[in-house]
């Protein structure tokens, strides 16, 4: 079957596996037709990709059909369309059992520990399994890119007219952006990039967009009267950008770093502490926020229409990848057809 392999760090290959085997108990064999394209295939495709080994075959943001099932399973039929939540969790160890799969200490994602998605057939955990009768697949493949953006800003318990500042545009930040308007917070976004906050401010629906090379901290008073936004994402992975993230926080306000770099960051203790800053980790989604993204997707409350940009069928995606990661491409997401 065709299968999409990173061979190497800048080399992606289209190569033949094998079909799988039936599926044992608890577990579906499911058809992918949609995976998408993430900022961790970007990361790994560049070498830079925490967590992350050679050969892989990619993907994790998947839209499929369930085709056989193996005993017990019960949560989805054969036939439903599903999205899939790629967070392989043990079930026992103390994130597990306190509710917190998205950091097992054992996890394996798909397409980033383990062989994910980017293939015609994979069999997955049915628990993993999220259906959806409405969806489209290209809309399923974009539920978990979304639910990073909907934990990011639970963990950041944003309040109704609160400032908060997302700074990065890309896929990552602008599900940040979706979740905390949903939250009714006054969102400010920042990028180095003018397209992707032209891209914020005509989808997105957020309140103002500023330059990051530009003097933002100035200006981010002047939005604020002063006060500085309450709470701060970062949304880069870039170290330099989360090395300044702090410059921006209002005293007593909450700094989230959801953006994954493969580097250690700093700041100064001293600012740190006269802010009484608290400072959180955002790692992938739990089962409830695809649950919830799915329904508000269903009722039409979010909007992804906008997002694929680009795409291309599976035997094209080795040499159209390179392309995407030109800026002049505009790509916000890409979406590869199986």
């Amino acid at each position: 079957m065709k299968t999409i392999s990173l061979t190497r760090p800048g080399r992606l290959d289209l190569i033949d596996t094998p079909q799988p085997p039936e599926p044992g108990p608890g577990e579906a064999l499911v058809r992918v037709h949609r995976a998408g394209v993430c900022g961790t295939d970007i990361g790994a495709y560049r070498g830079k990709q925490p967590f992350f080994s050679y050969p892989r075959i990619i993907g994790h943001e998947l839209g499929v059909t369930v085709e056989t099932l193996g005993p017990g399973v019960e949560n989805v039929a054969v036939g439903d369309r599903c999205a899939v939540e790629p967070y392989l969790n043990c079930g026992r160890c103390i994130a597990c059992r306190r509710g917190k799969t998205n950091c097992c200490t054992s996890l394996q994602c798909l397409g980033v520990h383990t062989d994910g998605g980017m293939r015609e057939r994979i069999i997955l955990p049915a628990r993993k399994l999220h259906r959806s009768a409405k969806l489209t697949f290209d809309q399923l493949a974009l539920v978990e890119t979304l639910g990073i953006g909907a934990h990011a800003v639970a963990r950041a318990q944003m309040e109704p007219s609160e400032n908060v500042l997302v700074i990065g545009a890309g896929p990552i930040g602008l599900a940040v952006m979706q979740f905390a308007k949903l939250a009714q917070a006054r969102v400010i976004a920042m990028d180095m990039t003018a397209s992707r906050l032209e891209f914020a401010q005509e989808h997105m629906n957020i309140d103002e967009a500023i330059d990051a090379i530009a003097e933002p901290l100035a200006r981010l008073k002047d939005l604020t009267d002063g006060d500085l936004p309450t709470v701060v994402v970062d949304a880069t992975g870039n170290v330099n950008s989360m090395n300044r993230s702090l410059d921006y926080l209002a005293a007593g306000g909450r700094l989230v770093f959801v953006g994954l770099v493969q580097a250690d960051f700093s700041f100064s203790d001293a600012e740190f502490h006269r802010r009484e800053a608290t400072l959180l980790a955002s790692r992938n989604a739990l089962p409830g926020d695809f649950t919830r993204i799915i329904s508000l997707m269903e009722s039409g409350s979010i909007d992804t229409t906008p997002w694929i940009t680009h795409r291309c069928h599976a035997e094209e995606m080795p040499v159209r990848f390179e392309q995407w990661l030109d800026p002049a491409q505009r790509c916000v997401k890409a979406m590869v057809e199986f």
